[in-house]
């Protein structure tokens, strides 16, 4: 569910191209003008302003922007401005072949995504990057994490509600007998049924597990594996079976303690923003008894956190 709010009066591409364009004229940018349009546009309309805005100016609109903004609001902005799967594709490239490689952002974002979003990505990946993200993987990554990684976004898997209660339940089986029931882990038989099963067949193996050994699936997860393997287990399991709950303890994550990290903040919040980002802010208010709103709010300041509290949806800004 989006959280986009629509403009008080509807305006062209071509309208919103040449506010744009003042806003960068002059003694310094009116960001303030900037954010109250793009904020409030959707990936289709995002990409018809940066079409007329590149006819009627000849200038790219991103590089533009990347001129005239700084710091965390620039960051935020130029991810706002691609469409959703080329926006993955080069969080997902930056972390893999960026200056700093950072496995668990790369992980987050492929483990967290449905099969047909994945490979979505992909091509993107490839005809931007001139790359296979397979191959990226291959370099970056080692281990059970390597072979669960490039086994998640090489299979195509269902993305339907249903789920068969046996098969569930033989899974669960065979999870219990690859992990708390056996010395050491059968690493092989997790990254088979983690990387070909759907969302709602894991969620059924999670509860079938729960009844069948008294014991949750999560809990055995983090027994019997560790760092970045165990967290990509983690966050498919989680995202089957709460994608909301998942993505709110990100942010809480994000947010808590001494200081914010902006990185992630940004992330998740531009990427759920239009997909579901109202059932984020239910679950962050049911978990940590305050709105997401409210954290955003006094974690963050100025133009950021007017865009930010933009793409949540709220009236406090």
């Amino acid at each position: 569910m989006a959280t986009l709010t629509v403009p008080p009066m509807l305006t062209s591409p071509r309208d919103d191209a040449m506010q744009l364009y003042r806003a960068f004229k002059g003694f310094g940018c009116d960001t303030d003008a900037v954010v109250k349009i793009l904020a409030h546009r959707d990936a289709t309309q995002r990409a018809l302003i940066e079409h007329e805005y590149k006819a009627m100016y000849s200038e790219d609109l991103n590089k533009r922007l990347a001129k005239e903004l700084r710091g965390d609001i620039e960051r935020a902005l130029l991810m706002w401005m691609s469409d959703p799967a080329g926006r993955d594709a080069t969080i997902v490239r930056q972390a893999l072949a960026g200056d700093i490689i950072n496995l668990k952002v790369a992980t987050e974002v492929i483990c967290s995504r449905t099969s047909t979003q994945i490979q979505q990505m992909k091509q993107i990946y490839h005809a931007r990057f001139h790359a296979y993200l397979e191959h990226d993987i291959q370099r970056q990554a080692s281990g059970d994490l390597k072979e669960l990684l490039l086994a998640y976004v090489s299979k195509i898997r269902y993305e339907g509600p249903e789920a068969d209660r046996a098969l569930a339940e033989y899974d669960a089986k065979s999870l219990y007998k690859a992990g708390e029931r056996k010395l050491g882990t059968d690493e092989i038989t997790f990254i088979r049924i983690f990387s070909e099963k759907s969302r709602a067949h894991l969620a059924a193996v999670a509860y079938a597990y729960h009844n069948m050994y008294g014991n949750s699936l999560e809990k055995a997860i983090k027994k019997e594996t560790s760092g970045n393997f165990e967290f990509a287990l983690l966050t498919i399991l989680r995202c089957a079976e709460n994608p909301g709950k998942y993505f709110a303890k990100v942010l809480h994550k994000a947010m808590k303690g001494m200081g914010t990290d902006d990185s992630t903040l940004t992330r998740v919040i531009v990427t759920r923003s239009e997909i579901d980002m109202q059932y984020i802010k239910a679950e962050y208010q049911k978990n940590y008894g305050k709105t997401l709103n409210d954290a955003i709010y006094s974690e963050t300041s100025s133009h950021y956190r007017t865009f930010l509290l933009s793409l949540v949806g709220t009236t406090r800004l």
